[in-house]
């Protein structure tokens, strides 16, 4: 029997997930193309995560911060990527209801904590080249730390938000879900219910959250601009600059798809959602490490303490 409107969403056994594409034949290569990129969300954001952790030249907070967008990625892609492969792998797969709110939940959390975080991250470039002389009082460990449980704390309780007022909704005939995971304007998209309520809720919050951080963003770039062209040497100028290029090049990567995806959900393809939920993680740990001379620093001293004493005893 068919569930009628109002009734609750829990009659229902679940959702197909169709995957990327309707052809079969592409399906071999987008799992090959989606478990490579995964394997490289791991391992990239898993050594680096251990690699501030074991040198303490790295103990500082813009790699404490770094430590977390590391951390965000590697769940964010941990989150989707094993369902998703299965769904490649088989042309579609079935998720249940708890599985499907628990992917979205997850999502959605970490998508708005990434968002914050790198707000928060400008925000420390702004002091560090701004005001240098009070970076160590002004983001001290305290501070990090409570910038962090508001980032967290903001993202998990929109999340959950968002899931409740998804969660009242009924779902009738369509249950084909046509994306890789449950991803919460497709979501709405299959409910017979009236979905105003929750489509204006997401507009809403995610404009909040996007205008907040690119705020910080925008406020502390203009401000680090204006002081660096202040340095009389352009040596001293490219040096405040390049602990900045980093950031900017991860905010690129991130808001480009992301404000497509969410404030514009008719033109957020599957394609979209994939380049901030997969490819942007496997990239953000090359971008630090390539464009960044502690962390090449960090690396050399790590491989020279691993390879020291195998070389003395030759």
């Amino acid at each position: 029997m068919v569930p009628q409107a109002g009734e609750n969403l829990t009659l229902l056994p679940g959702f197909i997930l169709l995957g990327f594409s309707e052809v079969p034949e592409l399906q071999p290569t987008i799992f090959t193309i989606f478990i490579s990129a995964y394997a490289f969300v791991v391992l990239g954001n898993l050594s680096m995560l251990l690699l501030i952790k074991a040198d303490p030249q790295l103990h500082s907070p813009m790699y404490f911060f770094l430590t977390h967008l590391a951390l965000i990625d590697l769940c964010l892609s941990s989150a989707i990527s094993p369902k998703a492969l299965e769904t490649f792998l088989l042309g579609r797969s079935h998720i249940s209801f708890l599985g499907c709110f628990a992917q979205m939940y997850l999502h959605l959390a970490l998508i708005i904590s990434e968002c914050l975080l790198l707000g928060v991250m400008a925000y420390d470039r702004y002091v560090a080249v701004c005001e240098p002389l009070l970076y160590a009082a002004t983001m001290g460990k305290a501070r990090c730390g409570s910038l962090m449980v508001l980032v967290y704390a903001t993202g998990f309780l929109s999340s959950l938000l968002h899931c409740a007022l998804a969660g009242r909704l009924s779902f009738c005939q369509a249950r084909s879900i046509n994306h890789f995971f449950c991803e919460l304007p497709t979501l709405l998209r299959l409910s017979c219910s009236d979905t105003r309520a929750n489509e204006t809720f997401q507009a809403a919050h995610a404009g909040l959250n996007i205008i907040t951080s690119l705020l910080m963003i925008l406020f502390s770039y203009t401000s680090i601009l204006h002081t660096i062209l202040q340095i009389p040497l352009a040596r001293g100028r490219l040096k405040a600059f390049s602990t900045c290029t980093s950031h900017l090049i991860a905010v690129a990567g991130f808001y480009a798809p992301g404000v497509i995806a969410y404030l514009q959900p008719g033109q957020g393809t599957k394609l979209v959602s994939a380049c901030y939920t997969i490819l942007t993680p496997s990239l953000n740990p090359l971008i630090y490490s390539l464009r960044n001379k502690e962390v090449k620093g960090a690396l050399r001293r790590m491989w020279v303490r691993k390879l020291g004493p195998h070389l003395a005893g030759f």
